[in-house]
């Protein structure tokens, strides 16, 4: 039984920085695709950023280039979204994603964890 478990969110003012983190348990990070994605109510999920574990290569969506960063540990089988310059429009829920077959990260990943709210005050 596969179960991610997101955390870190949390209301922050805009410039500051979050970390959020995904603790996968059932699945090894040995060759998986973890991406975070986030939602607004109202709007589609959207992909944020999206890593290999296997190789490490990582896209990101081209709003948060240069100001998030995916990252993977095999070893602990967790991943990590370092957010920094965070803007209002950044606020939504996040959501970690693995999936051992899909890439690049998309909406039909297979194990999802709950998400976690990042709230960036103007």
């Amino acid at each position: 039984d596969v179960q991610l478990q997101a955390s870190g969110g949390g209301l922050v003012q805009a410039g500051g920085s979050l970390r959020l983190s995904c603790a996968a348990s059932g699945i090894r990070f040995d060759d998986v695709a973890i991406g975070w994605f986030r939602q607004v109510p109202g709007k589609e999920r959207e992909v944020v950023s999206c890593i290999s574990s296997k190789d490490g290569i990582a896209v990101h969506a081209n709003s948060v280039k240069g100001r998030f960063t995916i990252s993977s540990d095999n070893a602990k089988n967790t991943a990590a979204l370092q957010m920094n310059t965070l803007k209002p429009e950044d606020t939504a829920v996040y959501y970690c994603a693995v999936d051992p077959y899909n890439w690049p990260c998309d909406d039909n990943m297979r194990y999802w964890g709950k998400g976690t709210l990042v709230t960036v005050s103007s």
